[in-house]
């Protein structure tokens, strides 16, 4: 049977592909260990699946969701991980909003550092879309 990738080179090939391909698992591991950091210090609180039957009940839930559960007045809010951590992260309405206000602040961050990104582009061509005047520059006729 021949090796897809014969001699050193197919060597450097393959471990090439190997490091390739563990960067980006490493990355959106790292994407999910944060936001399960964030949800922990909302107040968050991690529940191992550490039984067969806990193990099957969050095979059961959508990956990477909240699900709401009310219970009289009571509202929760669980998280599932199987893959990570292999756990539950259980909060309360007040543990849920925090989260929230976090995941808006860093929307918004984000928003801004993308502005900011897109107006100091060095070879953005401002004059590529025409003149700029009391209305953003453009005039009737330009086809808007």
């Amino acid at each position: 049977m021949a090796t897809p990738f014969p001699g050193k080179a197919g060597f450097k090939a393959s471990l090439i592909a190997c490091v390739l391909a563990l960067s980006g698992c490493a990355s959106a591991t790292d994407l999910i260990t944060r936001q399960e950091d964030q949800l922990a210090a909302a107040g968050f609180e991690q529940r191992p699946a550490n039984t067969p039957e806990r193990e099957e009940m969050l095979k059961r839930l959508p990956p990477n969701q909240f699900v709401r559960r009310v219970n009289g007045e009571a509202v929760t809010y669980v998280y599932g991980d199987a893959l990570v951590c292999n756990c539950l992260y259980v909060g309360t309405q007040q543990a849920y909003g925090q989260y929230q206000r976090y995941v808006q602040a860093k929307r918004l961050v984000d928003e801004q550092r993308s502005a900011a990104m897109m107006y100091s582009d060095p070879a953005w061509n401002w004059g590529a879309w025409g003149p700029w005047g009391p209305r953003f520059g453009f005039r009737s006729g330009f086809g808007w």
